[in-house]
Order: C-alpha cells, then structure tokens, then sequence
C-alpha cells in the first residue's frame, strides 16, 4: 500500500509543482469516499489537477462544462426515441463517469446544481422514473471561480455539504512559475500521466480507510471541535452531526496514507480547516474567512491526552 500512495504523490507532484499540500488532501478525499470542491481563480491549475487525478488513478474522465444554459439533462442524459426499434432509447450523460469534473459549478443556474445532488449523495440518480446506479468508485471534482466575479451563482450550504474537502491552490511560488514559464503548461503532461494504481486497487484502499480505528478519546476530540463551533460567537451556526462525520472519514483517510491503522489528533487537525471551512458561515460582525476560523478553533479546544 505505501509504495502505491508513494507513487501516486509522486506523480503528482510532477505536475503540480509545488502543490504537496493540496494533492495530498485531493488523495486523502478520494480514498474518503468524499467529492472534491477547488475554489480559486481562473488559470490556476484547477482542471490540471481534475485530469491528473483521474490519470493517475485509471479512472474513467468526463467533464462538463458548466454554463448559465446548461440543463440538468445534459448531465445525467435523456432518453430519445429510436425509429428503427420503435421505442425510447435512454442515452447516458457525463455523470454515468468514474471522475466527473463540474468544471466552473457555479456559472450554471441553481436548478443545474442541484442535478448534482442525488448523484453525490446516493450514487445514483433517477431520470424518467427510473433509478440509474452509477459507477464505483464514483467521484465528483467541482470547480469554481470566487463568488465576487461576475456570472456567478454561489452554491447552497446543502449542495456546499456534499463536498468532503474544498482546496484552494493558489499563485504558485515565483521560482516554480518560472519553470511553468520556461516549460509550459503542465496540462499536456496531466493528459499523458500513466496510471499508477487500478481501480480494483483504489476500492480496497477505501475499504482500508473504513477499517482504521478511531479510539473513543479521538472520537471526544472530534465532538469538542464541533461543539465549540455551535457555541462561537463568530459564526451563524456550528457543524452539523454530518460534518463530524465526515471529519472522522476524512481523519481516517490521512492515518492511512500516513501509513497508521488508527487516528491520532494530528491527523483530525490536518484535515480540519479543509473539510470544515467551506461548512462554516462567519457572523455579520465578522470578517474572518471560513479556514481561518477553523484553525481558531483548532487553537482553542485542547488536544487530549
């Protein structure tokens, strides 16, 4: 398993340079079982990361565009009628995919969005009537520019909770944007990337993130970092039971490529301000971004003993 993860990071890290952060957490959510949300400006490497991922994983890859006319058939597809049989012919959309970019999520209408929904949720989607089962494994990366640009429409703190983990990228470091400088884009080496593990392999692996041990001190911890977000005054309203949830699928994942069968508190704090921040709503009265918060609270709530 390690020399596996090992060779995951490593080519990934061929093509987003300088990125180890960020392409550790797109790992730890895709062995969570959780969909993946990249929020920052345009051009900087957000579909990049989709495809390598996807390459580096032997996935299947479809992307979607996401526009203001886009239709919520066009993601999950319709059924035409077929003159030769006579009958209705039901023909897939991308999201019958085992890596589907939402690619700009939050240019399309909230109707479109919400397609999405039942697809990352239940890993299934119902179309005419008919419940279709997607593939496993199944996993949404959704990509969105920042919500003060224009043509945009923010995404509900409902479908917001259906993202495991939400990374930002960032300018990258000036000496590794002069290599992309002199080298080019990375996007053609993304397309080209070797798989490095098969799907078979990746269903174990999230089997073995299920199967990592979370003590009943670890799990308290858990439940005092979300309770002092229910009691800040900073924020409109703490984490739902859903989020701890998640914190834990998320802690495990870590523990696991860190190559440990059981959770320590170093892990749920390093999973923290990526799989809370984008759930967290500041007060009127504050100013103070949802990551930053979520390493307050990290400060705050003792690590036990």
């Amino acid at each position: 398993m390690t020399n596996v993860i090992d060779r995951v990071k490593k080519t990934l890290n061929s093509i987003l340079l300088g990125k180890e952060p960020q392409v550790e957490m797109a790992i730890v959510c895709l062995l969570a079982k959780g969909h993946l949300l990249i929020e920052d400006l345009p051009g900087m490497g957000k579909t990049t990361l989709a495809h390598a991922l996807s390459r580096v994983f032997g996935l299947e890859f479809q992307r979607v565009q996401f526009t203001s006319d886009l239709l919520p058939a066009d993601i999950t597809g319709t059924s035409i009628y077929d003159r030769n049989s006579q009958s209705f012919v039901f023909h897939s959309g991308p999201i019958f995919s085992q890596v589907v970019l939402a690619d700009e999520i939050n240019r399309a209408t909230p109707k479109t969005q919400s397609a999405l929904l039942e697809a990352m949720e239940e890993q299934q989607v119902t179309i005419e009537g008919e419940t279709r089962a997607l593939p496993d494994p199944f996993f949404v990366i959704a990509t969105q520019n920042p919500s003060h640009q224009l043509g945009t429409y923010p995404l509900p703190e409902s479908q917001l909770d259906r993202f495991l983990i939400r990374l930002s990228l960032g300018y990258p470091h000036p000496d590794i944007e002069k290599d992309l400088l002199l080298n080019g884009d990375r996007r053609a080496s993304a397309t080209m990337a070797q798989a490095q593990i098969t799907a078979e392999e990746l269903t174990s692996l999230q089997e073995q993130v299920s199967e990592v041990q979370a003590s009943d001190n670890l799990v308290d911890y858990v439940l005092k970092l979300v309770l002092e977000t229910r009691q800040s005054s900073e924020l409109l309203h703490g984490l739902s039971p859903r989020a701890g949830l998640a914190l834990i699928q998320a802690a495990k994942a870590f523990a696991l490529i860190k190559e440990r069968r059981y959770v320590i508190p170093e892990d749920v704090q390093a999973v923290f301000p990526f799989v809370v921040g984008h759930r967290l709503a500041a007060s009127e009265q504050s100013t103070i971004s949802g990551q930053d918060l979520a390493n307050m609270i990290i400060q705050k709530v003792a690590v036990p003993l």
